[in-house]
């Protein structure tokens, strides 16, 4: 029997010149005005969708990569996403706001302000993809750092900010106005951190948040080891990346729910939500089409391929030999490993298969109906949903694309009414803010 799912939406490409190069740039939307995020943004929430997350990159990447990422506006430039925020939170009522934090770029009592203060201003819909990128560190003084030591530092920050945001105490926050009392100064924490990362002195100047609310929602990404224990002691939402099958699925959320264990919380704690990215067609003739044109890409087709992979990955790939392996060491230490996998394929090699069959593994397109791609049917994409919510106990998915009208309604048109007459989607809210969406279900 269906069940009801969350659903995301994740602004893969953060807040840049969206749809350039492509049609839906005529539109003529100005991507630096909020008028065009704060559409897509009532309409996500009309769909019933609890959160929207919104990708960021604070550097231009490495020199080699500067051409790859503003030639063609795919990686560059980007605005801050937290300073969008605010907008999105006003032309919407339930939608749950997640912008890319760099855990390094924000010192934890500024973090811990800011966070706190869009809390408050949304009626506690706001969140926070927290990830470790070290690349960009060279550009605000910070030490560029291992992997590891780059999630050491964001456990550091993270941990601190929340002891900044309940250093106001129970009962510190008063707000008596008969006897001229607004707070209890007795009742704040005063603590002194000092960390190996960071050095700072409590109490936060905000508010305490609302009884029963919580604290904003923590976001992270990450497939390595040591991201999956991050999850575990941190998230409130693991935006998932694996291969979309019940096994698959089954062993990602396991491993997930022992490191939630193994840091004394409970695996209902962490929502796991799946990364996908549906081309949603209308009828099976259509998907037969669309796959069969992608079987034999050119040359051109797989350099545009690796051009947006390379941006994701800070590594050129476009300049590297189609007919040779690519070999493990030419990304550096920093790059995700999850974004590694995701490139090379199930049961691909970067020793052994050439980088020509990885672009053109990644550019051909299968069917939901065999699981070899997610091209389909509404009725298709909403069996694919459906059959992982029964055989995997999945929490839901993150569907990846431009925060564009254009883009929206390409894929929801078509997939909203199908998921909302299975009881897959959510058809209202409760009002409770973010972690309440989470939680309803």
């Amino acid at each position: 029997m269906s069940r009801l799912q969350h659903f995301g939406w994740f602004f893969g490409r953060g807040f840049g010149p969206q749809g350039w190069g492509r049609p839906d740039h005529r539109w003529n939307y100005a991507w630096q005005r909020p008028d065009l995020y704060q559409q897509s943004a009532r309409e996500l929430e009309q769909a019933g969708f609890d959160l929207l997350i919104i990708e960021d990159a604070l550097s231009l990447g490495s020199p080699s990569t500067l051409r790859l990422r503003v030639d063609s506006a795919y990686g560059g430039p980007k605005h801050d996403p937290l300073l969008l925020a605010p907008y999105l939170f006003a032309a919407t009522t339930h939608l749950g706001v997640t912008p890319t934090v760099n855990a390094g770029a924000y010192a934890p009592y500024l973090a811990a302000r800011q966070f706190a203060t869009l809390q408050h201003l949304s009626g506690n819909r706001f969140g926070a993809n927290v990830v470790t990128d070290v690349k960009s560190a060279r550009h605000f003084g910070l030490p560029e750092l291992t992997h590891d030591a780059a999630y050491d530092r964001a456990e550091e920050w993270l941990g601190v900010i929340r002891r900044l945001w309940h250093s106001w105490g129970s009962g510190a926050y008063v707000g008596d106005v008969d006897s001229g009392r607004f707070a209890d100064a007795s009742k704040l924490d005063a603590f002194e951190h000092r960390g190996e990362y960071f050095e700072l002195d409590g109490p936060l100047n905000a508010l305490p948040f609302d009884e029963g609310a919580g604290d904003p929602v923590i976001v992270s990404p990450g497939g390595s080891g040591r991201g999956l224990a991050f999850a575990g002691h941190n998230s409130d939402v693991q935006l998932a990346l694996a291969p979309l099958d019940a096994a698959s699925v089954r062993a990602y959320r396991g491993r997930i729910h022992e490191a939630a264990v193994a840091n004394g919380r409970a695996p209902s704690d962490i929502t796991i939500l799946f990364v996908v990215k549906p081309e949603i067609v209308d009828s099976p003739a259509e998907v037969d089409r669309v796959v069969a044109e992608s079987e034999h890409p050119t040359d051109d087709v797989l350099r545009s391929v690796l051009a947006a992979q390379s941006s994701d990955l800070e590594t050129d790939l476009t300049v590297l030999d189609l007919d040779r392996p690519i070999g493990p060491g030419v990304f550096g230490q920093h790059v995700s490993q999850g974004t590694i996998a995701n490139l090379v394929g199930r049961g691909g090699s970067l020793k052994s298969d050439t980088l020509r069959q990885i672009a053109t593994r990644k550019a051909r397109k299968g069917r939901f109906t065999d699981g070899s791609g997610f091209v389909g049917t509404a009725a298709q994409f909403a069996d694919f949903v459906e059959e992982l919510g029964e055989s995997a106990d999945n929490d839901g998915f993150i569907i990846n694309g431009d925060l564009h009208p254009v883009t929206l309604h390409r894929m929801l048109d078509r997939a909203v009414p199908e998921l909302r007459a299975r009881g897959i989607l959510r058809s209202s809210f409760g009002g409770g803010g973010l972690r309440a969406n989470l939680t309803d279900f």
